[in-house]
């Protein structure tokens, strides 16, 4: 099959991998440095997994900023490009989506449009009737950042908005790519599988956001938040994983996902998902204040990037906790090797090394430990209690 996936991102490339080890793909971007490096075997993002294929697997992969080169012809054209939700519409801007799928079909009216991008619910039917069209299926992932390959050669499920001959012809060429064995392939109408999507990552963030406000009273009233969690994780209804606290959730997903969910909900009676949104605020505006209590006047910050393994710190919690202290006239000192500068109204001086930050600070924090800085750990403020994500 002759297969165009437009955007080389964490999905976009994820995908372009596995269905390129028997299959003929072309990655279509309008960044022609990503796609040079995607032609010289090379990763645009950091993820071991996806570097080593890239470099030593046999991959009929190629990548350019042509659209009529990538899509004629093509026998499926996978859409993933960004969404990201606007506060003021309270919905995902799809304006990037829909340019893109209309260019697509209009080249090629004959492929099977598969959309990865994470849409409203509803979204791929309605852009369906507006091209008069019934070969648009909506099929979500689930990749965790930093291991977004090892996800899609080992998937959860596949999901499918249509049980057609095209969908299940879609799924087989996944699972051909797959390492795991015995995948579980749901065949479903669109929109719900729209809302398998965002309903499983408002589900990750309800459960982030239960272990957040357990340790938040834990920490208040003096008790041991490790104890406790390790007594309610040992129910095997509840389970020993996803259970490690932070500053709060952040990446590309949950804080989107949440909100668009919350945004469907407006003609539905519902508490939780709008306490799921709130109660990440709530999370950070309480570590904001537990360390402005502690009276730093210049406080550290040991990277950027939500999870080891990834370069995102896009909504990271760190950032808004930065806002925060800024507000109350605390001076921040960053070490963050994948960056020298952010984008905010008062002035954050960066650091080139370690031992620069612990000399310039009174506090390190850190949303995760790592092995580099245990030799600071007298002055860490975390919430990591197992070193991992």
């Amino acid at each position: 099959m002759k297969i165009a996936i437009v955007g080389i991102g964490y999905v976009g490339l994820s995908n372009a991998i596995v269905l390129s080890q028997n299959h003929s793909v072309t990655l279509l971007d309008v960044d022609q440095s990503k796609v040079d490096l995607i032609n010289s075997n090379q990763s645009p993002f950091i993820e071991e997994m996806v570097t080593d294929y890239l470099a030593n697997k046999e991959l009929d992969i190629s990548a350019t900023v042509n659209s009529i080169e990538a899509y004629t012809n093509a026998d499926f054209i996978v859409i993933a490009t960004p969404t990201n939700f606007d506060s003021e519409t309270k919905k995902f801007d799809t304006s990037i989506v829909d340019a893109v799928i209309k260019e697509a079909h209009l080249i090629n009216p004959i492929a099977t449009i598969i959309i990865k991008s994470t849409v409203p619910l509803g979204y791929t039917d309605k852009i369906s009737s507006e091209l008069l069209t019934k070969n648009i299926i909506f099929s979500p992932e689930f990749l965790r950042e930093g291991r977004s390959l090892e996800d899609n050669l080992h998937p959860s499920r596949i999901v499918l908005g249509q049980s057609s001959r095209r969908a299940q012809k879609f799924a087989e060429m996944l699972e051909q790519g797959a390492l795991k064995e015995d995948i579980e392939v749901i065949f479903t109408q669109n929109e719900e599988a729209e809302s398998i999507k965002l309903f499983s990552n408002a589900y990750l963030a309800m459960r982030v956001a239960f272990f957040n406000e357990l340790d938040s009273y834990a920490l208040e009233h003096g008790l041991d938040a490790r104890s406790i969690i390790n007594g309610v994780s040992a129910d095997s209804r509840i389970g020993k994983f996803y259970n490690n606290p932070s500053f709060g959730y952040g990446g590309y997903c949950l804080p989107k996902d949440t909100k668009q969910v919350l945004s469907n909900f407006k003609d539905t009676p519902q508490n939780l998902i709008k306490a799921i949104v709130e109660s990440n605020k709530t999370r950070i505006n309480f570590i904001a204040q537990k360390i402005i209590k502690l009276a730093p006047l210049k406080v550290g910050i040991y990277r950027l990037i939500m999870k080891a393994s990834s370069d995102n710190w896009r909504e990271s919690s760190l950032m808004h906790l930065i806002n925060k202290l800024m507000q109350s006239q605390i001076k921040i000192v960053v070490y963050e090797p994948l960056m020298s500068t952010l984008d905010m109204d008062s002035v954050v001086e960066f650091v080139d090394t370690l031992e620069s930050l612990d000399k310039e600070t009174d506090l390190i924090l850190t949303n995760r430990m790592d092995e580099k800085i245990l030799k600071y750990e007298s002055k860490i403020f975390t919430r990591d209690l197992y070193g991992d994500n």
